[in-house]
């Protein structure tokens, strides 16, 4: 299959009707390049924002409740374009409103409409802090015909239990979008999805928001490049990147995965990452011994 990542950039929309012809123009680029999975970024719903106007998109709570009202259009949207080209899109994720609180969701779609959806686990001090958006109950393995996904919302892709649930539960792809305001940022997320195609012998799908937005302060400044992470190893590059983005270029990353080549590294690759995982368990439960 093919995998694409998108560089996402915010954009403003006067009109509803605008983000959908912009949505699908960078959809049928991706499938007009042979992708079969594609990949936006975490809180790329934000642009939505803009459809309230500055006086709702530039204040955090309102801009929250913007976004969220759109969700339906947006799911209708998404799943004509899947049906459309016969792909699968993780959509930019989003606020969605469950509560007096929203998560943060993304949610999968394939070419007969919704999937399903996963909701950020770990939220970030922004999140948790000042913007008051809380984490969803529970990981989700999505058995497509493309294979078996997870998804690691950003700061999600940087604790490797929860990756590691997803592998165990089948996961082969991991999918993390991102939203990240420094090079630092980018970086952590970078260093955690590298980490977890490596510890899991898998593909991950990292898809980050680039460059300046002007008009939601959540997401004013993004830094990133879109990046399919593998493990380095037998039939796999040696730095573990399969395609990138230049940074804060907007773009897709595509990339051809065969899954039986992350089937065979985890049979008899020069490591056995995956294989050897419970060991350390085993070892973590022993006293830790303190020489002075």
């Amino acid at each position: 299959m093919k995998l694409a990542a998108a560089a996402y950039p915010l954009t403003w929309f006067d009109h509803f009707d605008d983000y959908a012809d912009h949505l699908g123009r960078w959809v049928a680029d991706a499938a007009a390049q042979g992708a079969d999975l594609l990949t936006f970024p975490e809180y790329g719903a934000m642009e939505l924002a803009s459809l309230g106007g500055r006086s709702v998109s530039e204040n955090l709570e309102p801009a929250l409740h913007e976004v969220a009202r759109w969700k339906p259009a947006v799911d209708a949207v998404h799943a004509e374009l899947a049906a459309r080209h016969g792909v699968h899109i993780l959509g930019a994720s989003g606020p969605v409103f469950t509560g007096p609180r929203p998560v943060n969701r993304a949610t999968l779609y394939g070419p007969q409409g919704i999937i399903g959806h996963q909701d950020k686990q770990i939220m970030t001090r922004f999140e948790r802090e000042t913007w008051d958006v809380i984490a969803g109950t529970g990981l989700t393995l999505f058995d497509t015909p493309l294979g078996k996904i997870g998804v690691v919302i950003c700061y999600d892709s940087e604790f490797p239990l929860l990756a590691r649930a997803l592998v165990d539960a089948g996961a082969e792809i991991l999918l993390a979008p991102s939203c990240t305001d420094s090079l630092a940022g980018f970086t952590r997320v970078r260093t955690g999805s590298m980490a977890r195609a490596l510890e899991n012998q898998c593909v991950v799908v990292h898809s980050p928001t680039v460059g300046l937005c002007n008009f939601c302060p959540p997401v004013d400044e993004n830094f990133g490049s879109a990046s399919i992470y593998t493990p380095p190893d037998h039939g796999f590059p040696p730095t573990g990147i399969l395609a990138e983005t230049p940074l804060n270029t907007p773009g897709w990353a595509i990339a051809d995965i065969d899954l039986t080549a992350i089937r065979e590294v985890r049979r008899d690759g020069g490591v056995l990452n995956h294989l050897h995982w419970p060991e350390q368990i085993a070892r973590t439960t022993l006293p830790v011994q303190t020489v002075r």
